[in-house]
C-alpha cells in the first residue's frame, strides 16, 4: 500500500515561502493505477519526484508498505528505491553504449554483477515487451517505441512495488503511445505493482483506473475544480 498523508512542498524565496504541494493525500494499493493531470507548474513533477524519493516533502508523511523511506539513512533509502521503485521517463535515459539486455540489467548492478536469476528475469521481461529478439541490439538501432518498452522492462526488473511513470507516451506517435500504454498496463497487473503516472495525454489518462490533478497545491478528482473537494 502506498499512503500519501498531508504531503506539503514549499521552496524559499527572497520574500515568502513558494508553496507548491499544500496538504496532497493519496492512499493507493498493489494493483492500482494512476494518472495524474495537469498544466505545467502544477507540481505534478514535484509530487513524482517525491513518491520516488528523490526529493523530501517539507512536511507530511509517505509510507510504502509501511516504511517511511525519509526516515531511512541514506545508504538504506538508496537500497529501498532500488528495491521498492521502478522508474519510467519519457526520454527513456537508455545507455547507448550498452545493449538492450544490459540496460534493463542496470537496476540490478547497484548490488553488485547481475545473477543468473537475474539475467533470466531480464530476459523474461524482454520477452513479455516483444523485444526478445532486440536483446543484443544497442539503443541506437532501435524505434522510440522499442526503446520506451526497454524501459518499461528495466522498471519491472527488481519486482517494484511501485511504478512511477513520468510523461511515457510524450515523445511517441498516437499508435505507437497507445501499444505501450496497453503494454505497460498489462504487465503492472501481472506483477500486482501500483502504477502513478504524470501525463498531458488524455488517452493515457483515461487508460489508467483512476485520474487526479492537482489544483492549489492538492490532488483532486479530475472531475473536480474546487480545491476543498480534495479526497484521498
Amino acid at each position: 500500500m502506498l499512503i500519501v498523508d498531508s504531503v506539503c512542498k514549499s521552496y524559499p524565496t527572497p520574500t515568502e515561502p513558494l508553496e507548491v504541494l499544500r496538504g496532497v493525500c493519496l492512499e493507493l494499493r498493489a494493483g492500482d493505477s494512476l494518472a495524474i493531470v495537469g498544466p505545467s507548474g502544477s507540481g505534478k513533477s514535484t509530487l513524482l519526484q517525491i513518491l520516488g524519493t528523490l526529493d523530501e516533502p517539507t512536511s507530511g508523511t509517505v509510507t510504502l508498505e509501511g516504511t517511511d523511506p525519509f526516515s531511512l539513512s541514506p545508504s538504506a533509502l538508496a537500497r529501498f528505491r532500488n528495491r521498492e521503485i521502478g522508474f519510467i521517463f519519457q526520454d527513456h535515459h537508455l545507455l547507448p553504449q550498452a545493449s538492450v539486455l544490459e540496460n534493463v540489467l542496470i537496476p540490478a548492478l547497484a548490488t553488485g554483477r547481475p545473477t543468473a536469476e537475474t539475467i533470466a528475469r531480464a530476459t523474461e521481461l524482454l520477452e513479455r515487451v516483444g523485444l526478445a529478439e532486440r536483446s543484443t541490439h544497442l539503443p541506437g538501432q532501435l524505434s522510440g517505441g522499442e526503446r520506451e518498452r526497454v524501459a518499461v522492462a528495466r522498471a519491472l526488473l527488481n519486482r517494484p512495488r511501485l511504478i512511477l511513470a513520468d510523461e511515457p507516451t510524450g515523445n511517441l506517435d498516437r499508435r505507437t503511445a497507445v501499444a505501450i500504454t496497453e503494454t505497460l498496463l498489462r504487465l503492472q497487473q501481472e506483477e500486482q505493482a501500483i502504477l502513478v503516472t504524470v501525463t498531458h495525454s488524455h488517452t493515457l489518462a483515461h487508460a489508467m483506473a483512476g485520474q487526479k490533478t492537482l489544483v492549489d497545491g492538492l490532488l483532486v478528482d479530475i472531475d473536480q475544480d474546487t480545491p476543498d473537494k480534495a479526497t484521498t
